[in-house]
């Protein structure tokens, strides 16, 4: 039963393989498992039947690993196959009956054995084994005289072994497989190889020798050519023959002599010109135009012949006589005018010599030259012909006639251009080219403008002039570098900035923005004030794109990290400089300093950049502030106001890393950010305004000007808080009692602004306890006016009107004890009057 599965599997793997449902090394695979359970089902004395059965299958699957490269599975498989030979054979002897029946059964046994030896090669041959490869394929070349059917067979495996080791460049092994492979192809005429075979061993033989060390054994690789030749008659012996003579340094004669057997034979017009190229190539010249010469009679009829001539002016051009190239070119313009064109492809590939010459002598600045090779190329147009090379050829010829400074013959060479090719940004370049030549500031902007919106697009075009990614990029570059070279600045400027809207490699982008500040600032420097608005706008785009590419560059890895930092620093630095420069304009001053802040955020964060970082926002805040108290729309002073308070956050979280890294006692940022955020807040009427002040009023370092200034901004449009204002005055006045000497200047004017908030002008119904606490400031005044001379006498003057006037209001509403009170309050002040005392006593 075991048995009858492992043929049912065999016969169902070779079924499914012929299907394409199994490939080889699942065949090999099935092969290998019904071959093994065939193999354990054998007996002690199994029928003959059996044994060629296990024989045929042995074979096949040692076959089978082989084929897909795993030649050390096969070995045991093909010395299965070995064992079962002996036995079939010792069994038919058995039951032979005299030496005829032995004679038949010997043949039968000896195709078997030859095969396996003829696969025991390839096993050992595939795992490297030369020696036993050899020891294998001897043994079956003796066995040939037998099996002469076989030759072929054996005669091509040798082939495929010197294929196989040639294309490992083991020479020596290669050329002993193809002389055996030739040697046995000889052996029987009637089962013979073929000459073709035959030849392409030998060609094979030839080139291992050839390649292997052609001095040591040139006489082998010649012999064996030339029996190849001998053979069959393939121009790749002929070629070969000469390239091996060729490097042998064999004589003129020689290699002449080789060549002329070409002509007798059927050659073809290409592998004649390979030829006269190897020739040419190997400094042959008397012999290889003397065959160009011989091949050019023999072609003369044949629409290619043109190769010919290309050929020979190739090699005359190499070989720097180019005053006889000059003559077989004009010969071929003659006839492409006299109906003897060349066709399509020879005429391109005329072109092209044309123009690497024109393109060398361009190289070279021998422009007069290279205009003529140029011409040569333009004579085979016809007139008002529009053609993409054409404008190509016309734009080259422009170049040189602006170094040779004919500008109108390379304004005439444009217009062609143009006519050809209207759209190419190449065309565009070249009369920008002219524009600056003649300093023609507007027709070089409108050109720079054009190669801009063209450097956008990509190319219509699917041949050799289609514009990649780089062109316009680079003619941009070339444009900008033209212009400064000309000292045309506005031109550059306008060049650059197309230049950086399309670069995508970083260091050159930042180079490009670098190069537009500097000259955009000596521009606007230069300017009128009028004038600069539009200026500043535009670099303050160029300092955005550079923070946006360095944004963009830590997700795309474009920058090593040192290289960005660098980059941010000098943007950084710039824009901080620029916000300086501009302090004139508030507004751009802002975004100079906003932009400083974001760039220095690709930088580390150290002391300096931190300070640096702080400031921008200061300055940012402060800047919104002032924009908010000069704006009469509200939504836009809310939009201000807000903005401020959001450079003022971001920069109290700078500020506290920042007192960490030393002592900024001395520092004014915690008071500067203090009066912005309560001028912020309590214009914008913020809820949180008086829990900013719990946390002020319980400062014990409080100055008395921040005091002032607060109560100020508390009542500043459109905030109004009295209580706050009074709040911080009274503080502020407390603060004024506690000093060893009061400055009574500064005194005054607080005093005045808390007698001003808390005793309003005109209002006569006050409630006692207000009256009580401004009668109290008056007291303090004098007091004050009563230990110092300095206290200023206007304030003094005011002083006692105001009293006087309150004195006043209450005798107008019945109060005469209250008026006489403050009445006399007003003449205590009389006292203290100097030259203005007799007007009023």
């Amino acid at each position: 039963q075991v048995e009858e599965g492992a043929v049912s599997l065999w016969n169902w793997a070779v079924t499914k393989h012929m299907g394409s449902v199994v490939n080889d090394e699942q065949r090999a695979k099935l092969r290998f498992v019904a071959c093994r359970l065939v193999c354990l089902c054998e007996g002690s004395d199994p029928p003959e039947g059996t044994i060629r059965r296990q024989i045929l299958m042995s074979m096949k699957t040692g076959k089978g690993w082989i084929d897909i490269g795993k030649a050390d599975l096969a070995d045991g498989f093909l010395e299965i196959a070995m064992n079962s030979i002996e036995k079939l054979y010792a069994k038919l002897l058995k039951g032979s009956n005299g030496e005829a029946d032995t004679h038949v059964h010997k043949a039968d046994v000896e195709k078997n054995l030859f095969k396996v030896l003829c696969y025991q090669a390839e096993s050992v041959f595939a795992q490297g084994d030369f020696q036993k490869a050899v020891m294998s394929v001897q043994r079956c070349k003796d066995m040939l005289i037998k099996l002469p059917k076989e030759t072929c067979y054996l005669s091509i495996l040798c082939y495929n072994f010197g294929v196989e080791t040639y294309e490992w460049k083991r020479y020596e092994q290669s050329s002993f497989w193809l002389s055996q492979s030739y040697d046995i192809g000889k052996m029987d005429m009637k089962y013979f190889v073929g000459k073709e075979m035959q030849a392409k061993v030998l060609r094979l033989l030839a080139t291992a020798y050839f390649e292997w060390d052609c001095s040591l054994y040139l006489d082998k690789a010649l012999k064996a050519i030339s029996l190849a030749n001998q053979e069959d008659l393939h121009p790749a012996g002929f070629y070969l023959k000469v390239k091996i003579l060729l490097k042998s340094g064999a004589s003129d004669e020689d290699i002449s002599s080789a060549v002329s057997e070409f002509l007798h034979h059927e050659m073809s017009l290409d592998f004649c010109l390979n030829t006269a190229k190897l020739l040419l190539e190997h400094g042959r010249e008397p012999v290889g135009f003397d065959f160009l010469k011989s091949v050019s009679e023999r072609f003369e009829s044949s629409p290619d012949c043109g190769k010919i001539t290309l050929l020979h002016i190739e090699f005359l051009l190499q070989n720097k006589r180019e005053l006889l190239a000059k003559q077989k070119v004009e010969e071929i313009i003659i006839g492409h005018y006299t109906g003897k064109q060349l066709l399509p492809e020879a005429l391109n590939r005329l072109h092209i010599i044309l123009w690497d010459r024109a393109a060398k002598h361009y190289e070279a600045k021998s422009y007069s030259e290279a205009l003529h090779w140029y011409n040569y190329s333009v004579s085979f147009y016809t007139p008002g012909q529009i053609d993409q090379n054409l404008a190509k050829l016309q734009r080259n010829m422009a170049s040189c006639y602006l170094h040779l400074r004919q500008v109108d013959k390379a304004k005439e060479a444009v217009r062609e251009a143009e006519r050809c090719d209207p759209n190419s940004i190449f065309t565009k370049f070249s009369v920008y080219k002219i524009a600056v030549m003649e300093k023609d500031t507007d027709k070089a902007v409108e050109a720079v403008i054009e190669m801009g919106k063209l450097a956008e697009k990509p190319s219509q075009h699917e041949d050799k002039l289609r514009v990649d990614e780089n062109t316009g990029t680079n003619l941009l570059s070339l444009a900008a570098q033209i212009a400064l070279e000309n000292e045309q600045q506005v031109v550059a400027i306008k060049a650059l900035e197309y230049l950086s809207e399309h670069l995508q490699e970083c260091q050159q982008l930042f180079a490009a923005l670098k190069c537009l500040v500097r000259l955009m600032l000596s521009k606007v420097m230069a300017e009128n004030e009028e004038k600069r608005d539009e200026d500043i706008n535009s670099m303050l785009t160029y300092l955005t794109l550079a923070h946006k590419r360095l944004a963009e560059s830590f997700t795309e890895e474009k920058l090593t990290g040192d290289m960005r930092i660098l980059e941010a620093h000098w943007f950084r630095k710039v824009a901080w400089n620029l916000a300086v420069q501009f302090r004139g304009c508030p507004e751009k001053m802002r975004d100079f300093f906003l932009l400083s802040f974001k760039l220095s955020q690709f930088c580390p964060s150290d002391k300096a950049v931190l300070i640096a970082q702080k400031t921008c926002l200061l300055m940012a805040a402060a800047v919104d502030l002032e924009m908010g108290r000069q704006q009469e729309t509200p939504s836009e002073q809310m939009e201000l106001l807000t903005q401020a308070l959001q450079h003022l956050q971001t920069c109290k979280e700078i500020w506290k890393v920042l007192k960490l890294t030393g002592d900024f006692a001395k520092d004014p940022t915690d008071t500067l950010l203090l009066l912005y955020e309560f001028e912020a807040r309590s214009k914008l009427n913020d809820p949180t305004l008086h829990n900013l002040m719990e946390s002020v009023w319980e400062q014990p370092q409080i100055e008395v000007k921040t005091l002032e200034i607060i109560a100020s901004l508390a009542m500043e449009s459109p905030a109004r808080y009295p209580l706050l204002c009074k709040k911080a005055l009274k503080n502020a006045l407390n603060l004024h009692r506690k000093q060893t000497v009061i400055d009574a200047v500064k005194f005054s004017k607080c005093l005045h602004s808390l007698i001003n908030l808390s005793l309003p002008t005109g209002l006569t119904d006050l409630d006692a306890c207000v009256l009580q606490e401004v009668w109290d400031y008056f007291e303090d005044a004098l007091n004050v006016i009563s230990s110092t001379d300095a206290y200023p006498e206007m304030e003094i003057l005011w002083l006692m009107t105001r009293a006087w006037n309150t004195g006043i209001f209450q005798y107008t509403v019945g109060k005469y004890k209250e008026a006489e009170q403050w009445c006399g309050l007003g003449m205590r002040f009389l006292n203290h009057l100097g030259s203005l005392k007799k007007s009023y006593e």
